[in-house]
């Protein structure tokens, strides 16, 4: 069981351009916390910025509770869609006109 979910996980994430997504939306989320925390002002917007960049799927925020808790689940479990879907494309992109085997 272990070995086909080891298997699955390199699958779905394991392409460069993936990769490169999830390492720029997880810096994007710990620049945004260190400025949020280091304004005293409190009306720092940089949390924007993740949003964005794992948009459409981070748009679920609008309708739920606010928070520091929840923008963080949000962000991680969008990040990880996003990436499963560009993991997806580049699959398909690099395999042509070939069926897929794992079908």
């Amino acid at each position: 069981m272990s070995r086909f979910l080891s298997r699955r996980l390199r699958q779905t994430f394991g392409s460069v351009s993936a990769l490169v997504y999830l390492a720029l939306c997880a810096a994007l989320f710990v620049w945004a916390i260190v400025v949020s925390v280091g304004d005293d002002s409190g009306e720092s917007m940089a949390i924007i910025f993740p949003l964005l960049a794992t948009a459409p799927t981070s748009l679920v925020l609008l309708v739920l509770p606010g928070g520091l808790a929840m923008v963080t689940v949000v962000v991680v479990l969008a990040a990880l869609v996003n990436a499963a879907i560009i993991g997806w494309c580049a699959r398909v992109l690099r395999r042509g006109g070939r069926p897929d085997p794992a079908s």
